[in-house]
């Protein structure tokens, strides 16, 4: 099929735009916004082994983890580009110790929409050359339109999600969203600079032979997690599975919603409330996990349940195809205290 053929974002984003629970033209540019920086972060990407923004910024985000170069620059590149359409009052994003507040425009204030990001996934693994990714998710702000935006307005349930998704930085450059009517996936053409539906209606298989999880880590995991670890290991049935583990949350997560398996980064004896952040990695992941057919929980809830009460928030991460976390989640109600 010629890609010319296929609907850019675009066409795609009018085409549907009456699934869309709140259809405006505001989430049109949103999404502009974001495909746009898209575009930018992966030319920086492309180019970064010749361009001197490799290794690491020299300082420490809200984290503790250090930045990266390409940490900062898609940070600055996502934020700007979202200050920019007036349809945004509000940004939090994995590097900033707190939301920011947009302000420019007249008419900023008077937009319904909070962005919360990890502009850049894996960032660690740029430097030899691996697939990295965006990930970002959409609210409706609660406060009053024409006020300040709120802490409030990021601390919502994944539930309340208006559309959530990633960008993956691979072989090929691909945005994947959901809106809340099924999942699609588009691929950048770099020729032409535009995003061509090319993986509608992305769903995870059933069950899976592929579990995600670094075992590096096994002696620090909650007891549950160890006894899967050991059941996807025997020989029965259709087992042992395959482990495969890259390292990159949307990498891992891209390869298992294709092809059907479990991504796991569980609580550690070191970090007993998990490590991956609820609002903007877990959230929108479980929200695109579940409208994929898949399952996503912190081992014994659903993700999308769990009430915020920190805008840095962590929390266990099990998502996948929903045979596979169903049995992993047995795993963990059945370990001894």
């Amino acid at each position: 099929m010629k890609e010319q053929s296929l609907p850019t974002l675009g066409e795609f984003i009018i085409e549907k735009q009456m699934d869309f629970k709140y259809s405006s033209g505001e989430f049109s540019r949103l999404i502009s916004c974001i495909q746009i920086a898209s575009k930018m972060v992966n030319r920086f990407i492309n180019k970064a082994g010749i361009t001197n923004v490799l290794g690491e910024a020299g300082n420490r985000n809200v984290q503790g983890e250090e930045q990266q170069k390409l940490d900062v620059i898609a940070n600055e590149i996502f934020i700007n580009a979202l200050s920019q359409r007036e349809v945004v009052c509000g940004v939090a994003s994995e590097e900033n110790d707190d939301f920011i507040e947009i302000r420019s425009g007249a008419n900023a204030e008077l937009s319904k929409y909070v962005v919360l990001m990890d502009p850049l996934d894996g960032s660690s693994n740029i430097d030899v050359n691996v697939s990295v990714g965006t990930i970002f998710s959409i609210y409706r702000r609660i406060t009053p339109a024409g006020t300040p935006v709120q802490l409030e307005d990021f601390l919502q349930k994944g539930t309340n999600q208006v559309a959530a998704g990633y960008i993956i930085y691979g072989s090929s450059t691909m945005l994947v969203y959901t809106t809340g009517n099924g999942v699609n996936g588009f691929t950048l053409d770099p020729s032409l600079g535009s995003y061509y539906l090319s993986n509608p209606n992305m769903r995870f298989p059933e069950d899976g032979k592929i579990y995600s999880i670094n075992e590096g880590n096994y002696i620090k995991f909650p007891q549950g997690v160890k006894d899967y670890i050991k059941y996807c290991q025997r020989e029965e049935e259709n087992r042992p599975y395959t482990s495969r583990y890259i390292g990159s949350l949307v990498a891992d997560f891209h390869r298992n919603m294709i092809k059907g398996g479990i991504y796991i980064y569980p609580s550690t004896s070191q970090s007993p409330r998990g490590k991956l952040r609820l609002l903007y990695e877990c959230n929108p992941m479980a929200f695109l996990t579940e409208q994929a057919g898949g399952k996503a929980s912190d081992g014994f809830r659903r993700i999308l349940d769990i009430e915020p009460t920190e805008l840095h928030q962590r929390t266990p991460f099990f998502c996948g195809s929903r045979k596979m976390v169903e049995k992993v989640e047995e795993f963990m109600r059945n370990a001894p205290e």
